[in-house]
């Protein structure tokens, strides 16, 4: 007999143990998030900050994503969570290992290049890994599925941009795959308000939202003990 029986309290376990949960950062690189990225500067924008099709996307990794990536990458990295990477980045010098989407798209950034690199703010420690991408999941184009079971990891921390597309779809997938997918608003990022609403609202039934702030009182919680 067919039936639908929701049990969504499942999606909203803590992570009791951060040894099995991993934080991915979707395309926080140079070639999107910095007003010299060459996304812009091929495609004619000569001021990221006051253009109208960009002005929003920078004021908010200004004001609200880059603060949160940082807490987070902190957070996660003390609390002994796996700190993780994805880039926008072709695996040759002219593309031709892209996706037919990344190639319609024009998504181009050659291996080792200054727009492949995380910004600044985020660089990886040492030992942290950094999967180049060509596609818009990075479930897709990637190795990362395998390294997680590899890991033993159960939860995925999801952030980066932007979120309506790589993001959405990582969320997505990952929750397809078997992954209890933790997503945080505040370190997501997409071009206007109302894209950014709409991809929160999209995803929603995917994955779990929790602020930085909220992670960090999970997460300082003793193993087995829920959180307060």
């Amino acid at each position: 007999m067919a039936s639908y029986v929701p049990q969504s309290h499942l999606r909203e376990e803590a992570i009791t143990s951060p040894t099995t949960a991993t934080v991915l950062f979707i395309d926080t690189q140079n070639y999107n998030c910095h007003k010299n990225g060459a996304i812009y500067k091929t495609s004619g924008v000569t001021d990221c900050v006051h253009d109208p099709g960009t002005s929003y996307f920078f004021s908010r990794l200004e004001q609200v994503c880059k603060p949160a990536w940082v807490a987070l990458q902190t957070l996660c990295r003390t609390r002994g969570v796996e700190v993780m990477y994805t880039v926008i980045q072709s695996l040759t010098s002219n593309g031709r290992d892209r996706s037919r989407d990344y190639v319609i798209s024009g998504f181009h950034v050659p291996p080792g290049c200054w727009d492949a690199q995380v910004i600044d703010e985020l660089k990886p420690a040492q030992d942290e890994m950094v999967l180049p991408k060509t596609s818009s999941s990075v479930f897709n184009s990637t190795n990362v599925d395998f390294i997680l079971r590899s890991m033993n990891k159960r939860h995925l921390i999801l952030v980066g941009c932007v979120t309506d597309q790589c993001v959405a779809h990582a969320v997505m997938d990952a929750c397809d795959l078997g992954y209890l997918v933790t997503l945080v608003p505040e370190a997501t990022a997409t071009y206007s308000q109302q894209r950014q609403d709409a991809a929160l609202e999209a995803i929603r039934g995917y994955c779990r939202m929790r602020s930085v702030e909220e992670l960090a009182l999970e997460l300082l919680q003793p193993a087995g003990a829920a959180p307060s």
